[in-house]
């Protein structure tokens, strides 16, 4: 795409790493499959200190988490508890009592379908942040492959572009954030010299979630490839947070907040965005529960003609990593 902002012509190639096929093929899961695997991982994240951890760095995130899969628990029991209704007031009562004990279980997952399928989408998103949560372990884990498989053929293209552009900026927003960071790492693991031929690199994370699987001690992918990118300066960083997004973990880098040890001072550009910023007041009124637009809210225009802006960010006539140098030599506020 191209661009003309007074008078300097800039020519952008954007391209999209879709994932939306793995998305669907995983979400919604069915409930039986919750039902088994979601006791697993949460009495494992809870063993490990995990939870812990999570609450410590991302308080809000955590809650939002947490929150959404004690609905889903109180769901399964709500669904319990109707199935034992329709059956203690109804002429099933007077089946035999295996009969009864085992019709209710039978009832209650059909309740329990119903239920889910209303609380799919807006404003509860209950299915949907459920299975993300075991997506996000899974793929830590190395139990999910696909998007692993997926990062080899970009990360392929990201290389090629070094020498055919004047410069390669990979951008992750939410759970891209730590796909952004293992896409740079294999191509590091495969070519040690990229980001320093002369075609500046730069990492852009918005949103950022990186400690949601980071946290996890079985992400030893994952966690390994912050370690490498956090330490490799060849690699500009910008890490765009508001602290008014509760989809996000923001409080410090994400290093530090997975438990790594933290990056050398001006290693990661900080950029702390406010929602005034972006929209106007009575529109934050009533957003602000809205949390999944909330959390896309720094990927559209803002209000404010020197605020951030991701369009302008994108396509502007500065080069990103001069924005990102410029942004790390401000002073940073707490």
């Amino acid at each position: 795409m191209t661009s003309e902002v007074e008078g300097a012509a800039t020519r952008v190639r954007y391209s999209l790493l879709r994932w939306d096929d793995i998305v669907r093929a995983r979400f919604p899961r069915r409930n039986l499959r919750r039902l088994a695997e979601l006791p697993v991982l949460w009495w494992r994240l809870w063993r490990s200190g995990y939870l812990t951890a999570l609450r410590r760095e991302g308080r809000r995130f955590h809650r939002v988490i947490l929150g959404v899969h004690l609905l889903y628990l109180a769901f399964i029991l709500l669904s319990l508890t109707l199935a034992f209704g329709l059956v203690a007031l109804t002429p099933l009562a007077g089946l035999p009592p295996l009969a009864v004990v085992a019709l209710v279980p039978l009832l209650a997952y059909a309740i329990l379908g119903v239920v889910m399928r209303l609380t799919r989408g807006r404003p509860l998103y209950v299915a949907h942040l459920v299975d993300d949560t075991a997506f996000t372990h899974d793929h830590g884990s190395g139990r999910e492959t696909a998007m692993r498989e997926r990062l080899g053929p970009w990360a392929a293209r990201i290389r090629a572009a070094e020498g055919a552009s004047t410069e390669i900026v990979v951008i992750g927003h939410s759970s891209s954030s730590f796909l952004a960071l293992e896409v740079l790492d294999r191509i590091l693991a495969e070519d040690p010299g990229f980001g320093g031929r002369g075609t500046p690199v730069t990492l852009v994370t918005i949103g950022s979630v990186t400690p949601w699987i980071t946290l996890d001690d079985r992400a030893k992918g994952a966690r390994a490839a912050l370690t490498r990118i956090g330490a490799e300066t060849r690699i500009g960083w910008l890490d765009v947070r508001a602290k008014w997004d509760w989809l996000s973990i923001h409080l410090r880098d994400p290093l530090s907040a997975s438990g790594l040890p933290a990056p050398s001072p001006g290693r990661i550009a900080v950029l702390r965005v406010p929602i005034e910023d972006l929209i106007e007041p009575d529109i934050v009124a009533r957003r602000r529960w809205n949390l999944f637009r909330m959390h896309f809210q720094l990927l559209m225009s803002s209000r404010a003609p020197q605020a951030f802006d991701y369009a302008a960010f994108v396509a502007g006539p500065e080069p990103i990593h001069a924005a990102v140098a410029r942004i790390a030599d401000r002073p940073q506020d707490g």
